[in-house]
């Protein structure tokens, strides 16, 4: 599964940092952004989730605010 946030719809309640942190991460601008290897990934990238992620991943967009998180399964 893949996922990526729209920044320009987060609303930056954190809320999905709190749900699923090792996917998920504030930035020092106040919205929420998907983690990559080398810190956060750029607005729209795609970023593989490990499959054990996948549930909290899936928790955090149904209570996502902003509707701003995306997810693929290809």
């Amino acid at each position: 599964m893949k996922v990526w946030i729209e920044q320009d719809y987060c609303t930056g309640d954190g809320l999905c940092a709190d749900l699923c942190p090792d996917v998920f991460a504030m930035n020092d601008d106040g919205l929420a952004y998907v983690k990559d290897d080398g810190g956060f990934a750029r607005t729209g990238e795609r970023v593989d989730v490990d499959q054990a992620m996948e549930e909290a991943v899936l928790d955090a967009q149904a209570q996502c605010a902003g509707e701003c998180i995306y997810v693929s399964k290809d």
